[in-house]
């Protein structure tokens, strides 16, 4: 049984198989625009960046809407990721490991089928962590 472990960010996840308890990291994927701030991803048309980032704010009802919009982007590109791998036939389980902002966006974005194979969730951000700082995190989850 292939036990898949994804430990993401709004900017980066990484892609682990576990084969008994030693991980393998399989791919990374990268969502450059998640690193970005704000005022970088707001385009000021005309308007300079503090301006056209207060209107933003304020016709969205909510503060760094473009940076919650990218991390929606990038978490529904990892959900799409993840639904092809369970229709490949090569996951059995799935333990998602993120901060809670980008761990609940995640979550939602998973197709009912490929959720249901989550078995674990941890709430932490460990997408910059060593291989073995991530073993020893998950070490417990089976």
């Amino acid at each position: 049984m292939t036990t898949y472990i994804v430990v993401a960010d709004a900017a980066r996840a990484r892609i682990f198989t576990r084969d008994g308890i030693r991980l393998s990291e399989q791919e990374s994927l990268v969502h450059a625009a998640g690193r970005l701030h704000e005022g970088d991803l707001v385009t000021d048309r005309g308007a300079d960046v503090h301006e056209s980032m207060s209107m933003t704010s304020r016709s969205s009802g909510g503060e760094n809407s473009a940076s919650n919009h990218e991390a929606d982007i990038f978490a529904k590109e990892v959900s799409e990721r993840l639904y092809q791998v369970r229709v490949d036939n090569s996951m059995d389980k799935l333990i998602l490991v993120a901060p809670s902002k980008f761990l609940g966006r995640l979550r939602e974005k998973l197709d009912r089928p490929t959720a249901k194979h989550v078995i674990h969730t941890l709430s932490k951000d460990l997408s910059k962590a060593s291989l073995e700082d991530i073993q020893n995190a998950v070490s417990d989850l089976r």
